[in-house]
């Protein structure tokens, strides 16, 4: 299921699922997105602090469930930080299914990206969330208006870095992934499910700010042992660190071997300065010779 692109003087929600807004930031995303030509509306609990951390999860799920009610509403957008998987149970599944909307986020909103696209079929997406609009960059402004915004085709997606092969092939299947710590500990979350006869491309990222190449090759380890790797055709990864990490590329070049399917590491999304986007949900075919991933039709 697909939501409908964003038209001229669309609406975009803002929620904070995973952390307390900072009014001056939210601000100043505001007006980035209202000088492109976007409306904006802001949770009711955006700055809340509730928890300490963030707004208590109810406070939190009502925003985002309102966002999803509010007819004027064409995209969610939201920022990481902790404790998204908190708003799980407390999202209106059936209401995302009956008004489907773009949603977008990376990092700790994994857990609900996942969750969203397991539940009701809408395709959500991994690498544009609201903080980027502080400082927007002209590849990830190219790649906003690509997946979102009605006029732009998304038929391929555009790198902006050099790809590094660690095990060469050709895959196709629906993609699926997220922040690498996040998705394995989603694999025994009971609002993460996926269609056994169904191939699946993997993205991830990790990144050397929160963890060290060694974990990775446990998140890893969490996966290839879950039922979800007898499905999986290829892996693309993130950037994890400015400088190549000779730990971390032995670790995906060896799961590569291991299971026998194409590996690329790559620069263009994850939390570095690139913020290129994957549509979880949709069917990709990559293809690590012409260092290409190809989307399915729209």
């Amino acid at each position: 299921m697909q939501a409908d692109r964003l038209i001229p003087g669309g609406c975009i929600g803002i929620v904070s699922p995973c952390h307390v807004g900072n009014r001056e930031v939210y601000d100043r995303i505001s007006f980035v997105l209202q000088h492109l030509g976007f409306a904006v509306k802001h949770g009711a609990n955006l700055f809340k602090d509730t928890n300490g951390y963030a707004a208590s999860a109810r406070e939190r799920a009502d925003d985002f469930n309102a966002m999803i009610a509010d007819d004027e509403v064409q995209m969610i957008l939201f920022t990481g930080g902790e404790g998204a998987v908190e708003l799980l149970p407390l999202l209106d599944y059936e209401k995302i299914r009956s008004h489907p909307k773009l949603i977008s986020s990376y990092s700790d909103g994994t857990p609900i990206l996942t969750a969203i696209y397991a539940q009701t079929g809408l395709i959500t997406y991994y690498g544009a969330d609201a903080g980027e609009f502080v400082d927007l960059r002209e590849y990830n402004y190219a790649q906003f208006c690509k997946n979102f915004v009605a006029g732009y085709e998304n038929r391929c997606f555009v790198s902006d870095s050099k790809w590094k092969i660690l095990h060469e092939g050709v895959c196709e299947g629906t993609i699926i992934g997220g922040y690498a710590s996040e998705f394995a500990m989603m694999q025994s979350n009971k609002y993460f499910k996926f269609d056994p006869e169904k191939k699946h491309l993997l993205i991830l990222e990790e990144h050397e700010r929160f963890s060290v190449p060694e974990a990775v090759a446990s998140f890893l380890g969490f996966i290839e042992q879950s039922p979800i790797m007898k499905t999986i055709t290829g892996l693309i990864f993130g950037q994890f660190s400015v400088n190549e990490n000779a730990i971390l590329m032995g670790i995906l070049q060896r799961f590569g071997e291991k299971h026998n399917i194409p590996v690329v590491y790559t620069d263009d999304f994850g939390h570095g300065t690139r913020h290129g986007i994957l549509p979880l949900g949709r069917y990709g075919k990559l293809d690590t010779k012409n260092a290409t991933l190809l989307f399915g039709g729209w």
